[in-house]
């Protein structure tokens, strides 16, 4: 037997372990944002001025950013999902939404004096993003798995750690229409931590819920 049809009978038999409902990963991440958003408006709602401010670039930069870590998440995801799938190839797509942030923040460094850079990266918002982020992405986190857990992950840390990173994006996607900190500051600072929670609870449960 070749090598490819080992792993391609291991994931046969991996895949159906559930026994019941198969939720494709695809399927979950179509449904991913509409839960998101099932969370955050009773939760939050935007804030009064949401539409005014989609005319300031600060405000819509931080739904390209959460946009594209989801995205770059996703497209990681679904090479860690199957076994023999390339997903190394696949790190380059994280550099992306980082790429933007930094960029962000150098312009930001630049344009704001220098006694007012600490006001903006603190903001008023901190405890509110550190906890509404991860509120927000861990029913997301949950369904990722659910449907990784159809699939046969060869790493389920990692592969949990990336769900918890896709969960970040689509909540923090959402959240910035409430947050009223704008600036790259403050999102370069906030938005991270609160991204690390759910990576770190992503890893803890994929490594015990993904396992062959």
């Amino acid at each position: 037997m070749q090598t490819n049809d080992l792993i391609a009978e291991l994931s046969g038999r991996a895949a159906p372990r559930n026994g019941g409902f198969v939720l494709p990963l695809w399927l979950a991440a179509a449904v991913a944002p509409l839960l998101a958003f099932a969370v955050f408006m009773p939760l939050l709602g935007p804030r009064p001025d949401a539409i005014a401010s989609l005319t300031t670039l600060r405000f819509v930069m931080k739904f390209v950013e959460a946009g594209l870590l989801f995205a770059a998440a996703l497209g990681l995801l679904a090479a860690l999902a199957r076994p023999a799938r390339p997903w190394r190839d696949r790190l380059w797509l994280l550099l992306c939404p980082a790429a933007l942030l930094l960029t962000a923040v150098a312009v930001e460094l630049v344009v704001v004096p220098a006694d007012l850079r600490e006001v903006r990266a603190i903001g008023g918002n901190a405890m509110n993003c550190l906890i509404a982020i991860p509120t927000m992405g861990a029913p997301v986190l949950l369904l990722l798995l659910f449907a990784l857990s159809c699939q046969a992950p060869t790493r389920p840390a990692l592969t949990g750690a990336v769900a918890g990173l896709a969960s970040a994006g689509i909540s923090a996607f959402f959240y910035a229409a409430h947050c009223p900190d704008d600036s790259p500051l403050f999102v370069a600072m906030w938005y991270p931590m609160a991204t690390l929670v759910l990576v770190a609870a992503g890893a803890c449960a994929g490594s015990r819920l993904l396992r062959w």
